[in-house]
């Protein structure tokens, strides 16, 4: 996508005095046509799988908590979606620049939550994995609108802030600083996941 300098330092100020940030038409029509064609042929193929909680020993799948399925994505293995593995190294090289952190690594899946589904509220780190540093979330339900439901909701201090699912929106946010849950959907909802890391995703692949 290339931004300028100036939109990078905006966005990387907003994630380091809030702790979040939400960036609207993040990626291109194109972008977003092609991550979906790619979504829809491994929906078709079955690829998606239940997602879980935990890492490795402690690996469970509870629907009680979270009812997504997801499928996680290898940068050698899905080269359909080239552009985008470019543009999540623009963002590793703009939050090493400007929020001088200290990333090796990343993991993404893109997961669907069917109608009814939902993930309690939660953080994005383990007691026993702690390297999971940025979350991504990019959003790709083209038609949301309200009452669809599946929004995510941000708990800070005593905020409940609500960042609606829509169609190329991008939410970062501190994985280890900020709890959240996706409230229970009436229609499927679609989104790119992952997570930025100080250490490299070879433990835990299996992670939720």
């Amino acid at each position: 996508m290339n931004y300028s300098e100036e939109q990078w330092l905006n966005w990387m100020d907003q994630l380091s005095e809030n702790d979040y940030v939400v960036v609207d038409d993040f990626i291109s029509d194109e972008m977003f046509n092609g991550i979906m064609g790619f979504f829809q042929e491994m929906e078709s193929a079955d690829k998606l799988k239940k997602a879980g909680i935990g890492t490795q020993q402690d690996y469970q799948v509870k629907a009680e908590i979270r009812g997504d399925f997801i499928y996680w994505l290898d940068e050698d293995r899905d080269l359909a979606l080239k552009t985008f593995f470019e543009l999540k190294d623009e963002l590793i090289q703009s939050l090493k620049r400007f929020c001088y952190l200290s990333l090796s690594g990343s993991e993404f899946h893109i997961a669907k939550y069917p109608a009814g589904s939902y993930y309690h509220r939660h953080l994005d780190q383990f007691n026993e994995r702690t390297n999971r540093q940025i979350t991504v979330l990019i959003y790709l339900n083209k038609h949301w609108k309200p009452g669809n439901g599946g929004e995510l909701v941000i708990y800070k201090e005593d905020q409940e802030i609500l960042v609606e699912p829509v169609a190329k929106r991008l939410l970062l946010f501190k994985s280890d600083v900020i709890e959240h849950e996706v409230l229970t959907t009436q229609v499927p909802r679609y989104s790119l996941t992952g997570w930025l890391l100080h250490q490299p995703a070879g433990i835990g692949f299996l992670l939720g």
